[in-house]
């Protein structure tokens, strides 16, 4: 049996293989996520400044009203959705997609689509 701490370690260790070969630049920034049990966040990077640009969650006042639950694919969506519109918003068009270790499966792809959906090109 596999146990959660060996889970996390090979899902960190995933994700630093990835991003040894993705960074995101002012022209097109990282779209990387993170999911815990209870929440899900969204957040656009340029790695050249070390600087965030854009962020969403769940825990977002924006959406904590409208979510009846905060671990689903439907609040995934939201802030897909949420995370594309505030991209727009400052400009942003283009992003790189960076899953963060993650199977890109349910949620993680929700929150790609919506975001696709939304306007965001990755």
């Amino acid at each position: 049996m596999i146990s959660k701490v060996d889970r996390k370690v090979a899902r960190e260790k995933r994700h630093m293989r990835i991003r040894r070969r993705m960074t995101g630049s002012s022209d097109r920034p990282r779209l990387c996520i993170y999911r815990s049990n209870k929440h899900i966040y969204a957040q656009i990077v340029d790695d050249t400044q070390a600087h965030t640009l854009v962020a969403a969650s769940s825990l977002d006042s924006e959406l904590t009203d409208k979510l009846k639950k905060t671990w689903n694919k439907d609040s995934a969506e939201a802030v897909g959705e949420l995370v594309a519109k505030r991209a727009m918003k400052k400009g942003i068009q283009s992003v790189v997609f960076d899953r963060g270790g993650y199977i890109y499966h349910g949620r993680v792809a929700a929150v790609a689509e919506a975001a696709r959906k939304s306007g965001l090109e990755f």
